[in-house]
């Protein structure tokens, strides 16, 4: 196994460290230098959304040398096949561990078992992987998407109620087709139309971008004057542009969202998103913690969530509850946005 060191320098000496490599149960488990970096192979998705840069960045700031890292950082700039080969050269380098977040879920079998085979463990963040042998990877780390879009369903009803409105029409811009957020958030919208009788008068992807949202607002605008449901912030900036081009005063039409990053948040405490379910990026402490938990033998839990939050605008909402359990909501304020890490 190739690993990379922190060289000291010494006049005229050159230090070599010589070192073993043991193979237990098909895991590789490292005899530690105290100069020696452990080794990260990261595909991630692209750079389509300031949660994806955020998201980016915890791994950028996890995984550094001085933290004992030496990161190899690749973007596959939303191409499946990118990923697939940046997962191979991984393989070539003879990485320790292999990170990514994948573009869609299907399609992972066979570069996963080239992974298994050169016993490198495989941590998959964000989005999941839709695999025949779960073996194929360690753990994941990520969101409950499907709650996400319960507890956002939930705070539209507890809206709705409280208006006591009769009709209620949703325009949903999707994210990219076949992505786990994409899948989780649209299931859980399709059943809450389904149980509420609202109507979903449009569906269409706008891939996670403000140009892709946009486009789609834009032409429905002519038609309806409805809820928006956008699978993410980005899109939901776009939604707004388009909005807001027709009506300066934004026509009565109420923005849902999802991501909860700082922009989001203030469009959420200015009254321009009315419901902003958190989705965070902050995936990185996480991966580590099962990386260390691998390191000193033990065995990680296959899945592991990160905290989530709802926000409002204003206090219109004060609680939802969803299958019988009940979750505060946060009106956001300057101060709350100011404590945020992203």
């Amino acid at each position: 196994m190739k690993k990379r060191y922190i060289a000291g320098m010494m006049a005229g000496v050159a230090v070599i460290a010589i070192f073993t490599i043991c193979f237990t149960q098909g895991k590789k488990e490292n005899i530690k230098d105290e100069k020696e970096l452990i080794t990260i192979g990261f595909s991630q998705v692209g750079a389509e959304s300031d949660w994806r840069t955020a998201n980016s960045i915890s791994i950028k700031e996890t995984f550094t040398p001085e933290r004992g890292y030496d990161l190899i950082f690749e973007d596959a700039r939303q191409d499946q096949s990118n990923q697939i080969m940046a997962i191979r050269s991984f393989i070539q380098q003879d990485v320790d561990y292999i990170i990514f977040s994948p573009v869609v879920e299907d399609g992972w079998d066979t570069v996963l078992e080239e992974a298994k085979r050169a016993r490198i463990p495989v941590i998959v963040i964000d989005r999941m992987v839709n695999v025949k042998d779960d073996s194929l990877y360690t753990a994941w780390v990520g969101s409950d998407f499907y709650m996400q879009g319960e507890k956002a369903c939930a705070a539209l009803k507890a809206y709705v109620d409280a208006q006591e409105m009769e009709k209620v029409n949703i325009v949903h811009i999707q994210g990219t087709l076949g992505a786990t957020a994409q899948i989780a958030r649209t299931q859980a919208l399709t059943e809450a139309a389904s149980r509420y009788g609202w109507n979903i008068v449009a569906q269409e992807s706008g891939d996670y971008t403000e140009a892709g949202a946009y486009e789609i607002m834009n032409r429905v605008l002519n038609e309806y004057d409805d809820i928006d449901y956008c699978e993410n912030d980005n899109e939901t900036f776009g939604a707004l542009e388009a909005i807001k081009k027709k009506y300066s005063n934004g026509g009565g039409i109420k923005l849902i969202s999802f991501d909860a990053t700082e922009k989001g948040l203030r469009y959420t405490m200015n009254g321009n998103i009315m419901i902003n379910m958190e989705c965070n990026p902050m995936q990185g402490p996480e991966a580590e913690k099962i990386i260390k938990q691998l390191q000193d033998g033990k065995t990680p839990q296959k899945q592991a969530f990160v905290p989530e939050q709802i926000f409002v605008d204003g206090n219109v909402i004060t609680d939802v509850c969803v299958d019988g359990k009940t979750y505060d909501v946060q009106p956001v304020t300057e101060e709350l946005i100011e404590m945020r890490d992203y």
